[in-house]
């Protein structure tokens, strides 16, 4: 019995729907890390992000305009998005920004929607999922690349100008992540459309989740179709299939809602009962029967590429924003409580996670940008991005502390609190993409000879044996040659290559290379080992896909600070720059010893830990001087803070402008305030209860001046401000007998 045959009693074979996620996407810079070669070449060659003209007067006029229309605790405190909103967005085409001009669309790039969603999110997490769904995976998409013509011509327009609202509805409640299971069913048959008889489908389905279902007029829906009279002629199950219903359409339910934790956006379900439609109704005709999976997963890049991670890199850029403004601003014992070391400690981990975020982000939409679709970078992207928010938030929750936890219109980071958990769920939970997705389809789509492999194992061909031994060969020659250079680099270290012109980037471009040639010996003895058991070892799967991901991050953190950072301002980057990558190297490196510390076999283990070397830790540190240098650079007025936090765009009077209003006047009259301290310090003057008295004490004994005294008052006025939070009348009725919100939430402080 040959070694092919023997394996393909043991190995499984891979399922129609597993290969369709395979075959969909292309392979990027991943590709370069899981083999063990970071490419860095191919990195810098990325053409770097900008905005287009058009792009910026898009984000100059309507986003501008729109921000200052929303007020995010109206919308909290109501029960719907307020239509006024809705007849705007519908208005300045938000909805079209993936459609072609051809169709009256805005057709921008994945870098310029990221920019719209993640600016709308900062201020509204409803605003910018109204906003993100019909650009991201959805009938807009699923038209342009699998459409008819006709279909084309006739529902892009009217989604582009807002005529037609789109949802899609995947997800049922007997099938969320396991989409091979859908149970809703069409059923091939003839019947009635439009008065004549007609071929078309029977549907019968019951979906939830569906974000703008309620308010949608054109529902894109995904079912299994089964041809039991085989009226097409073939065989009887014929797969996932996508087809889109008017909401008119006779039997169509939509309008249930859900309440995802409060957030005002449009979120239900959408029911039928043996709803007839014809086959035209089936995007891309009846030719696409059974496709539906791979139009699906083709399509995925835009929510795990743009639209996730951009509400992920919002977070992020209000959480550093407001975090370090209230930390300069905010005084307990006489100092600014970005001076403890223990506000520093948080500050330093916002401010160096938000820029890797930020370059995560840029590196993902210039991918996208080329044309790319990278279904392991998104799914990347996806996971860290919106864990990586999730964990800024709650630090800068513990420094805003009793005024992160006050509701009202100048709290900055309670809605987004309440809504990041609805990013971890969607477009795959974020459990299943860390276990299952990232290293699950890196492994298969990276890896040089695996995937032929697999297929000649399992392949019927006379020639089947000759073409494994072929394969099996070249996989054999490129193992070795891997473990040759992790061994070469392990023990001669000094031996890893380094491109940048960079000093301060060469010694993270070598780890880089150390860590991916680790990685590579790793993933091959997994398979060697493990075989098909590796698909349940979940935990020990994820974190190699944790390498490829952090690797990912830190290539990002490099080409960014390379391209986008302007040479002036390096050394204000400097610190976000150190601790960002650091962070990623050290998280990468520490999943490589997570990894090896628990695999099975005791011999492999050892034997992977000498080739390797891998007996300590090795990356650059995060120091205590690196948090200090950091925390201090953040609470700074710097360009590179603004370029990094650029999403944010405070409106007059909103709780992001009152709060920068204070760290502005702060700033600008740092030397007066430490005049004011050292006299009380020497007790020229005495101190009042409150500031303004003692400002009133420090003018009378002429240690300031009548324009210095007007200035720190300013500063005073404006810092009372951004330190109180909002307060309500006692007896306001907040809810009515349905415990509904009756009247808008308004501030006795902010009246």
């Amino acid at each position: 019995m040959s070694l092919r045959t023997k394996l393909k009693k043991v190995l499984p074979s891979i399922s129609t729907t597993e290969q369709e996620a395979l075959d969909a996407g292309d392979v990027w810079l991943e590709g370069s890390i899981y083999q063990g070669k970071p490419d860095f070449g191919a990195l810098r060659d990325v053409p770097a992000a900008k905005l287009s003209a058009e792009e910026q007067a898009f984000l100059d006029g309507p986003v501008k305009e729109l921000l200052a229309m929303i007020d995010d605790s109206e919308i909290q405190n109501g029960i719907h998005l307020p239509e006024y909103i809705l007849d705007f967005l519908k208005k300045e085409r938000f909805f079209s920004l993936i459609i072609p001009k051809a169709f009256g669309g805005l057709e921008f790039s994945p870098y310029a929607n990221s920019t719209i969603v993640g600016t709308l999110a900062t201020k509204s997490s409803a605003v910018a999922v109204t906003v993100m769904v019909p650009n991201s995976l959805g009938p807009g998409e699923l038209l342009l690349h699998f459409g008819t013509q006709e279909q084309q011509d006739h529902y892009l327009p009217r989604l582009a100008d807002g005529r037609d609202i789109p949802c899609f509805a995947l997800t049922s409640p007997e099938a969320g992540s396991d989409a091979g299971g859908i149970p809703d069913i069409g059923v091939v048959k003839r019947g009635q459309f439009n008065g004549e008889e007609v071929l078309g489908l029977e549907i019968t389905w019951d979906k939830r989740y569906i974000t703008l279902a309620p308010i949608a007029t054109v529902l894109g829906l995904a079912f299994k179709v089964v041809d039991p009279d085989g009226l097409l002629g073939g065989k009887e199950n014929l797969g996932i299939t996508c087809a889109l219903i008017p909401k008119e359409h006779p039997g169509v339910e939509l309008g249930n809602r859900h309440n995802p934790m409060g957030i005002r956006f449009y979120n239900g379900t959408t029911r039928g009962e043996k709803v007839f439609i014809p086959m035209d109704f089936i995007i891309g005709g009846q030719k696409n029967i059974g496709r539906g999976w791979q139009m699906l997963v083709s399509c995925l890049g835009a929510g795990r590429g743009i639209s996730l991670p951009a509400l992920g890199v919002s977070t992020s850029q209000v959480a550093l924003k407001g975090a370090s403004e209230y930390a300069a601003v905010r005084e307990q014992f006489g100092l600014a409580i970005g001076q403890f070391e223990g506000i520093q400690e948080k500050l330093a981990d916002i401010a160096g996670k938000t820029y890797l975020q930020e370059a995560m982000r840029v590196l993902t939409t210039e991918g996208l940008g080329m044309g790319l679709k990278p279904s392991v970078v998104t799914a990347i992207a996806k996971y860290h991005m919106t864990e990586i928010g999730r964990d800024v938030l709650d630090s800068a929750m513990d420094i805003q502390a009793g005024k992160a936890i006050q509701n009202g219109p100048q709290n900055t980071l309670a809605s987004g609190y309440i809504a990041q958990p609805i990013a971890i769920t969607v477009e795959g939970a974020n459990i299943l993409t860390r276990n299952l997705m990232i290293f699950g389809q890196g492994v298969m789509r990276c890896h040089p000879y695996l995937q032929s492999m697999v297929e000649s194992i399992h392949s019927e061909d006379k020639n089947a044996d000759k073409e494994f031994n072929r394969i099996l060969r070249k996989t054999v020659g490129y193992s070795i040659a891997n473990s040759l250079r992790a061994f070469r680099l392990g023990v001669l270290p000094f031996t890893a290559g380094a491109q940048s012109a960079l000093p301060e980037v060469r010694e993270y471009e070598k780890a880089a290379h150390k860590l991916s040639a680790k990685l590579a010996v790793y993933a091959d003895f997994s398979l060697l080992v493990l075989g098909g058991k590796l698909k349940q070892a979940e935990m020990l799967s994820a974190r190699l896909g944790d390498v490829m991901s952090f690797l990912y991050a830190a290539m990002a953190s490099i080409k960014y600070y390379e391209q986008k950072v302007a040479s002036s301002e390096r050394e204000q980057a400097a610190p976000y720059f150190h601790y960002a990558t650091r962070f990623a190297l050290q998280s990468a490196e520490q999943a490589l010893h997570s990894f090896l510390d628990n695999f099975p076999a005791s011999g492999t283990r050892k034997f992977m830990r000498f080739i390797t070397m891998n007996y300590s830790t090795k990356m650059p540190k995060i120091s205590d001087d690196l948090i200090r240098e950091l925390a201090k650079q953040a609470q700074l007025d710097t360009a590179f803070k603004a370029q990094i936090t650029h999403l944010v765009k405070p409106v007059a009077g909103d709780g992001h402008d009152i709060n920068e209003q204070a760290y502005k006047a702060k700033m600008a009259c740092l030397d007066l305030l430490a005049k004011v301290k050292k006299a009380l310090r020497s007790k020229t003057i005495k101190a009042g209860v409150r500031f303004a008295q003692t400002l009133d004490n420090a003018l009378v004994a002429n240690m300031i001046t009548e324009a210095e005294y007007i200035k720190l008052i300013d500063y005073n006025k404006k810092r009372e401000k951004a330190i109180r939070v909002d307060e309500f009348d006692f007896d306001m009725n907040l809810l009515d007998d349905n415990a509904q919100p009756i009247t808008p939430l308004k501030s006795v402080v902010n009246e």
